[in-house]
């Protein structure tokens, strides 16, 4: 039957000229639709500040008991007989949001069920948070591409800087990432199983807190095909020729839940979160789960 994934084998250098070339042409127009994305979820956008150790005013609270007697600010309790309020201040360590998109071949895939490939949607998602990230005045940068961007126009730096390079097919091996972090990852994640596990291990002993986002084809999940099909391996060339396809229908689906279960699982134990994301859906949808998110991060 059909591969979910494959180990990804190295393009020769024509083709991964065309490739780049064919994504810078596209990137500018991707660019332009997460700004309408981020536009559309940004009413709902109210930052991520938090309470922490820093210099600027954020609210007025009650007074918790076992509290240091000099986080009180005498005069706001003066004007209230019946509490006693503390001032909390902004939460200010050093802290960036990292991102990254597969960019392999399996992520160029597009069925006639779905509105565009995985990797035009998994870029748009990746901008239109940027974009967000950075009117909230956040730093954001991508992983193994940039250093972290504190810049209105975040979103398009990290364009900017996409389209002058190779397209990033592999997790960085020695990305910079820190404890004050958060990585967000887009990817089709149907690679062995094994090694994905490895990967994201990997990526959590840098101390940082992940997203993994599950960009998928409608098809990859419900497998319409009925007949004689012919199924190729975008990764490594091979073809597989089913002749009597549904018979193999149940079998992959069973596959593809038990992968989305473990899925979850490895990201439960990583305390990391996780988002699957149809690409027959709008990416608004997507944005607002991850946006969730990122808002869960601990204090």
């Amino acid at each position: 039957m059909p591969p979910l994934g494959s180990i990804a084998q190295r393009e020769s250098g024509r083709e991964t000229i065309d490739r780049a070339r064919a994504r810078a042409e596209l990137i500018p127009s991707l660019l332009v639709e997460a700004r309408r994305v981020a536009n559309t979820v940004f009413s709902g956008w109210h930052g991520r500040r938090k309470r922490g150790v820093g210099e600027n005013f954020w609210q007025f609270r009650p007074y918790s008991p076992g509290e240091s007697m000099s986080k009180i600010d005498w005069r706001r309790s003066a004007r209230d007989e019946n509490h006693i309020y503390v001032q909390d201040k902004e939460w200010q360590a050093t802290h960036t949001v990292w991102l990254w998109v597969d960019e392999s071949p399996s992520m160029l895939f597009k069925s006639d069920m779905a509105n565009v490939a995985k990797q035009s949607r998994a870029l748009v998602l990746a901008f239109a948070m940027a974009e967000l990230l950075a009117k909230s005045g956040e730093r954001v940068g991508w992983l193994g591409l940039t250093r972290p961007i504190l810049s209105r126009n975040a979103a398009e730096k990290l364009a900017e800087a996409l389209i002058l390079s190779e397209p990033q097919t592999q997790f960085p091996t020695k990305p910079e990432l820190g404890q004050h972090s958060d990585l967000v990852l887009f990817s089709d994640f149907l690679d062995p199983i094994d090694e994905t596990t490895q990967s994201l291990n990997n990526l959590f002993n840098y101390g940082t807190r992940g997203h993994v986002v599950q960009v998928i084809d409608p098809v990859e999940e419900i497998f319409p095909y009925q007949g004689r099909v012919e199924f190729s391996d975008p990764e490594t060339g091979e073809k597989f020729t089913a002749g009597n396809a549904e018979i193999l229908k149940t079998q992959y689906e069973a596959e593809v839940t038990m992968r989305t279960a473990t899925m979850r699982q490895i990201t439960n134990k990583l305390g990391w979160t996780f988002t699957r994301h149809h690409t027959d859906k709008l990416a608004a949808e997507a944005l607002v789960q991850l946006h969730t998110h990122l808002g869960e991060r601990p204090l």
